[in-house]
């Protein structure tokens, strides 16, 4: 391993372990704060895909798989009023949603990594966001896959009340997975800003596929 990834790596091992824990803490209705911890996780992609190349970019995510895998370990063994901080559907949920998005984002990044200079992070950070989101909260609360974890009552998930209390009805999952798009969708706009000036500090970096 190149020592010049070993920041990309610790940075994401900090983004997970710092969203696993903040996912415990509710923010309203609709969101925790580890919903504006974990798209983080898309911005260091980005840089190390820019910087070192998409080969990088993957190592970076693999680790950041391995680190995420560590504290869904830890979770079930945290107990909380109803039960374990993570369960086998949350874990699965995370650990799929976070492989599949993140490489899908490393491969969309390097597919537009020689246009305008925002296309590339832009556009992959929105997708794998959106495809995150999906798996994430599909796996983890929808009634449709309950025999995952038939143990697992997350009922309260499918209660159906208008979406984030003003739209049509729809299960309440639905709702939680609307806002943490919208969240990951907000940052992925305010982190061009980080990723404009860190490339800029610290080169381009690769422009051919790796």
């Amino acid at each position: 391993m190149q020592r010049s990834y070993l920041p990309g790596i610790l940075a994401m091992a900090a983004v997970v372990v710092a969203s696993n824990i903040l996912v415990q803490f509710l923010l309203g209705d609709w969101l925790t704060w580890g919903a504006f911890t974990y798209p983080i996780a898309f911005l260091v992609t980005d840089l190390m895909n820019r910087l070192y190349g998409p080969s990088a970019a993957r190592r970076v995510v693999f680790s950041g798989f391995v680190v995420g895998v560590i504290c869904s370990l830890v979770g079930t063994q945290v107990m909380l009023e109803f039960g374990p901080a993570v369960t086998l559907r949350i874990a699965l949920g995370s650990g799929t949603a976070f492989l599949v998005a993140q490489l899908l984002d490393v491969a969309i990044f390097d597919r537009l990594r020689n246009g305008t200079w925002w296309r590339a992070p832009l556009a992959s950070t929105v997708i794998g966001s959106s495809i995150d989101t999906a798996l994430f909260f599909t796996i983890a609360f929808s009634a449709s896959l309950s025999f995952i974890e038939p143990a697992n009552d997350v009922s309260w998930a499918g209660d159906v009340l208008p979406i984030l209390g003003v739209g049509g009805p729809a299960p309440l999952w639905v709702s939680l997975a609307v806002a943490d798009w919208m969240v990951k969708l907000s940052l992925a706009l305010i982190a061009l800003i980080p990723f404009r000036l860190l490339v800029a500090s610290l080169g381009k970096g690769p422009q051919k596929t790796v």
